[in-house]
């Protein structure tokens, strides 16, 4: 019997089943908290909830990128067996770019989640980055991208189209300060983020040319880390306004409420695992449920429900967790 992602999840029917919180660390004793963090979390919840992306672009000391690189090598190769670990390098036009791919993906690429490309301007940047990944031995790892001004903006639909790319993440404080004053500072901010119309603009493009090829869009930082509350109607509002699947945690504190905002509710886990059994076993069929007709396009949105909640460490019910054991071999 066919699983319900090779039945549902056709070229206009997915975007992506990355985890939803991508943790962000430069410097070294952060890092391998954050390491240890993801395992005691993996152990936790019976599955890795959160990337950890080692930082080489803002972490690596100006002088010091070969050292830290060599660094984010030795912390990516001993990452626990499971563990998503990603790096972010230097961008395509920084002197560093070349050393990071040879020294990190040549001897961890296998390691490797994905690599984040920042400061990404073109579909050419991504081409570039592409073959010396190639050119390093790793031609299957994913290419993650930062746009971060307002060109790369107005490229995002090409950039989304590549097939290496995975994810668009948005670099809310390069974007604003992109402007040259045009954008105030509270577009930074928890609230402006959501209000000034360039902000806004950009972030609905990115989310839309991700949605339009099958990536994931990944928000910003929300740099309000002590403000709990704060941080959730961000990510929030990012998610069911704007169309975020996936948000940046730059503090441990930031991971589990992101986990929370971005998980399904018991209900919706709950009605999605009946639906989609009725589902099975009318082979797909369309169905009545609850005095609603259900078909092929409810069933992709309840799988996702569940995806979603696999990917958030909840709670599965007995009928659904089959599918996720199934997904692993």
């Amino acid at each position: 019997m066919k699983h319900p992602r090779e039945v549902l999840l056709g070229a206009q029917a997915r975007t992506g089943t990355l985890p939803v919180c991508d943790h962000y660390s430069g410097v070294e004793v952060r890092m391998r908290k954050s390491l240890q963090l993801q395992a005691e979390m993996m152990q936790e919840f019976g599955a890795c909830v959160f990337d950890v992306s080692l930082d080489c672009e803002d972490g690596a000391p100006v002088g010091g990128e070969a050292e830290h690189a060599a660094l984010v090598t030795e912390l990516a190769l001993g990452a626990a067996e499971g563990a998503r670990v990603a790096v972010r390098i230097h961008p395509v036009d920084h002197p560093a770019f070349e050393a990071d791919i040879a020294t990190i993906v040549r001897k961890a690429g296998a390691k490797l989640a994905h690599v984040m490309l920042p400061k990404c301007e073109s579909l050419a940047d991504v081409e570039h980055a592409a073959r010396a990944i190639d050119a390093a031995g790793s031609p299957d790892l994913p290419l993650q991208v930062l746009i971060e001004s307002p060109a790369a903006v107005h490229r995002a639909f090409d950039i989304a189209s590549h097939p290496r790319v995975q994810s668009l993440s948005f670099g809310l404080m390069d974007f604003v300060s992109a402007h040259g004053g045009a954008i105030p500072s509270e577009g930074m901010g928890i609230d402006g983020q959501f209000t000034h119309p360039l902000v806004v603009r950009a972030k609905l493009e990115i989310a839309s040319a991700c949605h339009a090829h099958g990536k994931v869009p990944s928000h910003s930082v929300i740099t309000e880390f002590k403000d709990t509350a704060a941080l959730k109607r961000a990510v929030t509002r990012a998610n069911r306004e704007f169309g975020f699947t996936r948000a940046w945690s730059i503090h441990p504190d930031q991971i589990r409420p992101i986990l929370e905002v971005m998980a399904p509710t018991e209900q919706d886990i709950e009605n999605a695992t009946t639906i989609l059994v009725k589902a099975l076993a009318a082979d797909w069929a369309p169905i009545q449920h609850a005095g609603k007709l259900e078909d092929r396009a409810s069933y992709r949105y309840y799988w996702q429900v569940l995806e979603r909640a696999h990917q958030t460490g909840r709670r599965l019910p007995t009928e659904a967790q089959g599918w996720f054991e199934a997904a692993r071999h």
